[in-house]
């Protein structure tokens, strides 16, 4: 097991990025196989200092091989497990913490970074959002339990309980929601939690209903 070091990141100046072909929420864990030797070298960097980089969903393209195009919204991902394999892989696992944009790309040289700022959550969040966390959590679970049914890789629908924090609840959800990239970059960008529970309702509601008839068909 390999440990972060102590250099923190400040707010502002570059930050190694990631441009993957999903969505990592706050509060998400996405698990990360490290093959590439440009990012072997930016995994190493972030462990000298404190295992946090940018994730940038790509637009077009491919994360293997450089060449992409990538959207300038995402999150900052802080490593909280890292093994090194014998072949030089690196197997991590890595939680998101701030949204993040990009202000400015600066060259792949040895490996993507960019000049970004972070997305302030709002201070305030509509009452309203508490009962909508409870009705998407509801929504979810049945969900995941249609999707189970098809065979779809999914977490025990009694595991699933959501943060009693709204805006917290609200990401917990997201990452969970089976949707695609781009619904969930959607997602990520709305700034209001009652928003982003709306939106999840609409896509939640529309996936059981697809999973419903597949059921029904057969």
């Amino acid at each position: 097991m390999v440990a972060a070091g102590s250099v923190q990141y400040v707010a502002g100046r570059s930050l190694p990025m990631f441009p993957l072909e999903g969505v990592l929420f706050p509060y998400g864990v996405m698990p990360l196989r490290i093959f590439e030797p440009r990012y072997r070298a930016m995994i190493e960097l972030c462990l000298r200092g404190d295992g946090r980089f940018g994730v940038v969903l790509i637009e077009r393209g491919s994360h293997v091989g450089g060449g992409d195009s990538r959207f300038d919204f995402g999150t900052v991902a802080r490593i909280a497990e890292a093994a090194r394999t014998p072949d030089g892989r690196y197997l991590l696992a890595t939680i998101g913490t701030d949204r993040l944009r990009v202000k400015k790309w600066l060259p792949d040289d040895p490996f993507p970074r960019a000049e970004i700022e972070i997305v302030d959550e709002p201070k305030r969040v509509d009452p309203r959002a508490a009962e909508q966390r409870v009705s998407i959590e509801r929504l979810l679970r049945r969900v995941l339990a249609l999707g189970a049914e098809l065979g779809y890789r999914a977490p025990p629908v009694d595991t699933v309980h959501l943060d009693e924090d709204p805006l917290r609840a609200s990401y917990e959800a997201a990452s969970l929601a089976p949707i695609g990239a781009l619904d969930a970059f959607g997602l990520l960008q709305v700034d209001d939690p009652c928003e982003r529970f709306d939106q999840l309702d609409t896509l939640l509601t529309d996936a059981a209903e697809m999973f419903e008839f597949r059921l029904s068909s057969g």
